[in-house]
């Protein structure tokens, strides 16, 4: 695999994992027929099928079936100067998405703002996932909310291929949040357009001394079963490092093969349960490539893609890897998660 030479033991074994969980066979397996197969029979219009064609035949991926799409909204979340800080190129919004047109990605996820400074220039050049809410966190001190920031009409008149929103599930806010969301896609199936929903756990209990449960297969897994039930049609999700929070948490309803037979400790099992409650995969699931941390970035990034595929996921959303370093870099990150995808010795575990 070119992606990695020589490959590391960890990458290695998640190469070789055989998934003893939930099979294989269950999955509704990413394709160059995915739409045909999973979105063809569905309810989606005409004009959301054109949309959603769009997303999966643009870029290095065309074609396949996966997803490979630079996110870049932390300018809001996080604020702009922690963000490009480390390459001040990118407080110019045109150069995010050159880096998403060189990078060969199938779309472009960021706000309002900079899909209006350059609509004109690129709409027709690379699909726009225009991102309608944001956690807002100039507020102090600092509070954990979703707001809208625009509104589906104004994505669509920039030319949006896709809408994308937030729901912080598990916070005070989810129930307000669920229904803005809920009302948004609706609107934006009505003009044409695909959804991604962004299905994040908020909630300080879900963090103990020892475990952070943010990232607990069960609960995210079940963020994810209701971003399916609003009808995303993309759903993305953190990738998951362990597993129990309802049971640790004491809250929810579970059953034992939820621990017991429906996954494991090893990531890829840990995914697929993710896969598996967005319907089988009939919604493809995309991971978070995760924050910069430097010199490790692209194997982490290699890692995730491999457990993402293996899983039965449909591609990675990755974004300070590749903006939080000089451009030609970020291209090369871009291009060595994709290789993985395009990659057909890797399958299914």
């Amino acid at each position: 695999m070119a992606s990695l030479t020589p490959l590391s033991a960890e990458t290695e074994a998640l190469l070789q994992h055989e998934c003893k969980t939930i099979s294989r066979d269950l999955i509704h397996q990413p394709g160059p027929d995915f739409l045909d197969r999973c979105f063809v029979p569905s309810n989606r219009t005409p004009q959301v099928l054109r949309s959603l064609g769009q997303l999966y035949n643009h870029g290095r991926l065309a074609g396949t079936g996966y997803m490979s799409i630079l996110p870049v909204d932390q300018g809001i979340e996080h604020t702009a100067g922690s963000s490009f800080g480390p390459n001040p190129m990118y407080f110019d919004p045109e150069n995010i998405i050159k880096l998403a047109v060189e990078g060969g990605c199938n779309a472009v996820a960021t706000t309002f703002g900079t899909f209006g400074t350059v609509a004109r220039k690129y709409a027709h050049k690379i699909p726009f996932l225009v991102k309608i809410n944001h956690n807002e966190l100039l507020t102090y001190p600092n509070k954990f909310d979703q707001i809208m920031f625009g509104s589906v009409e104004e994505a669509w008149n920039l030319g949006a291929t896709a809408v994308g929103a937030t729901i912080y599930f598990g916070s005070e806010e989810s129930n307000r949040q669920i229904i803005e969301v809920s009302q948004a896609f609706e609107r934006a199936h009505e003009l044409g357009m695909a959804t991604v929903l962004w299905c994040y756990l908020r909630n300080n209990a879900f963090k103990t001394a020892d475990q952070d449960y943010h990232v607990a297969t069960d609960l995210t897994a079940q963020a994810n079963h209701l971003g399916v039930t609003i009808q995303a049609d993309i759903i993305k999700q953190k990738l998951p490092e362990n597993n129990g929070g309802f049971s640790a948490l004491k809250f929810g309803k579970t059953h034992k093969a939820m621990y017991e037979s429906l996954s494991s400790d090893n990531p890829i099992d840990l995914t697929r349960y993710q896969v598996a409650n967005c319907y089988m995969g009939r919604i493809g699931l995309i991971n978070s490539g995760g924050e910069s941390k430097g010199a490790t970035d692209r194997e982490e990034a290699v890692q995730t893609a491999i457990i993402n595929k293996r899983a039965g996921g449909q591609g990675l959303i990755s974004g300070r890897k590749a903006f939080q370093r000089p451009f030609a870099e970020g291209v090369e990150l871009l291009y060595a998660i994709q290789d993985i995808y395009l990659d057909q010795t890797i399958t299914l575990a």
